[in-house]
C-alpha cells in the first residue's frame, strides 16, 4: 500500500530526530530542529554523533526526496511532528494556529493586499507554520520577516522556512523590544495572550496599563502598527473578549486614533475547547492619506470551516462585501 507523502514524511521526521535526541541528549523539538537541517542540507551536520548513527540516519534520509514533495505536505508533516514534541514539553501558550485558520488568513491577505510584491511581517512567529501556511497559498512576492524570543521556537521556524524554501528573515528577540526593520504592508499574527512582564519596556507604550502589568496582546498591536506603513493592513487572530477586559477603553483610543477597523471574523465556538477560548480574526488598516474607512465593516460569524455548503454561502457574502467596499 502506497504511504501519503505527508505520513511519509512525518515518519522520517519523528524517528531521526528521535534517534538524535537519544544521541545528543536534547529534547525532541531541538533533536527536531536538528534533523531537519541535516535533511535541508542533506548531509549529518552534528559531530558528536557515532558513526555508526550517522550510518542509520544518512539511511534513513536517503529514502526521501525533498523535492518531490509540495511545500504544504512538507509544512503539515512538520507541523505534525513539532505538534508531537509540543504535547511532550511546551507550555499551553505556545499552541498552534490550526490549518483552517491559516487558510483563511491566507484568503484575506490575498483579498486586502492588492500589490504583487509586498513586505510581510509576523512578530509571534513562533515555529512558523502560519506564516507559511500564508505564503502557500499566496501567488505573489512576499519578503517576510519573523520575530520570536523563545530560541528553540525560532530555530523550529527557520529550519520549517529552509525546508519549504521560503526566504524569511528571522530575529531571536522580544518583539516588544526595539524592532530594526523597514515599515511593512501587511503584519499577521496569532497574538500571545496574557500580561506582559516588563513594566519599564511597557512603559515606552500607549497601550501601556494605568497600573499594574499591561496586557502583551495589546502592546503587540501597538508595537504591530508603529511598524507597518500607513495603508498597510493588520491581520490578528484576538480573543473574544479584547474589547470587554479592564484595559479595552485605552484600545478603544488607539484605534480611533491610528487605524480603522475593516472587519471581525468570530471563528466557530466548536473550534475551541470552550467558549471563554474562543477567538475571532481582526483586520486592521493603519490610518494615511487618501486611506478610507469602508461603508461598513465586515462583520461575520463564521460556521464550522467543514461545513462546505455553509462556508460557500458565507465566502460569498465576503465577496460581495469586496464589490461593494473596496471599489
Amino acid at each position: 500500500m502506497k504511504i501519503a507523502p505527508v505520513e511519509q514524511l512525518f515518519t522520517i521526521f519523528n524517528e531521526t530526530a528521535l534517534v538524535l535526541q537519544e544521541e545528543l541528549s536534547c529534547t525532541y523539538l531541538e533533536a527536531l530542529a536538528e534533523t531537519g537541517e541535516n535533511l535541508f542540507h542533506d548531509s549529518i551536520l552534528q559531530d558528536e554523533v557515532s558513526e555508526l548513527t550517522e550510518k542509520r540516519l544518512k539511511k534513513q534520509y536517503s529514502e526521501v526526496n525533498l523535492g518531490s514533495f509540495t511545500k504544504e505536505e512538507i509544512r503539515k508533516a512538520y507541523q505534525l511532528v513539532i505538534l508531537k514534541g509540543m504535547k511532550e514539553s511546551v507550555q499551553p501558550n505556545h499552541q498552534m494556529t490550526p490549518d483552517s485558520v491559516g487558510m483563511l488568513i491566507s484568503y484575506l491577505v490575498d483579498k486586502f493586499i492588492q500589490q504583487p510584491s509586498f513586505r510581510l511581517l509576523d512578530p509571534a512567529i513562533g515555529t512558523g507554520n502560519l506564516v507559511t501556511a500564508v505564503l502557500n497559498q499566496l501567488q505573489k512576492n512576499v519578503q517576510s520577516i519573523g520575530i520570536d524570543i523563545d530560541d528553540i521556537l525560532i530555530k523550529l521556524a527557520y529550519v520549517n522556512a529552509n525546508l519549504q524554501e521560503h526566504p524569511i528573515e528571522f530575529f531571536n528577540q522580544d518583539s516588544l523590544e526595539p524592532l530594526f526593520i523597514d515599515p511593512v504592508d501587511a503584519v499577521i499574527a496569532d497574538l500571545p495572550v496574557g500580561f506582559y512582564p516588563n513594566d519599564v519596556r511597557a512603559a515606552d507604550y500607549q497601550l501601556k496599563a494605568i497600573e499594574g502589568h499591561s496586557y502583551a496582546h495589546h502592546l503587540f498591536i501597538e508595537q504591530s502598527v508603529r511598524h507597518t506603513k500607513q495603508g498597510g493592513y493588520l491581520f490578528f487572530i484576538i480573543p473574544n473578549g479584547l474589547f470587554e477586559s479592564d484595559q479595552a477603553g485605552q484600545l478603544r483610543e488607539f484605534f480611533k486614533e491610528e487605524v480603522i477597523i475593516q472587519g471581525v471574523l468570530q471563528l466557530p465556538i466548536s473550534m475551541f475547547k470552550n467558549k471563554n477560548a474562543a477567538k475571532s480574526i481582526l483586520v486592521l488598516q493603519k490610518k494615511g492619506e487618501a486611506v478610507a474607512a469602508p461603508k461598513q465593516a465586515l462583520l461575520v460569524n463564521l460556521p464550522n470551516l467543514s461545513n462546505a455548503v455553509e462556508m460557500d454561502s458565507i465566502l460569498k457574502k465576503i465577496e460581495k462585501w469586496f464589490q461593494y467596499n473596496k471599489r
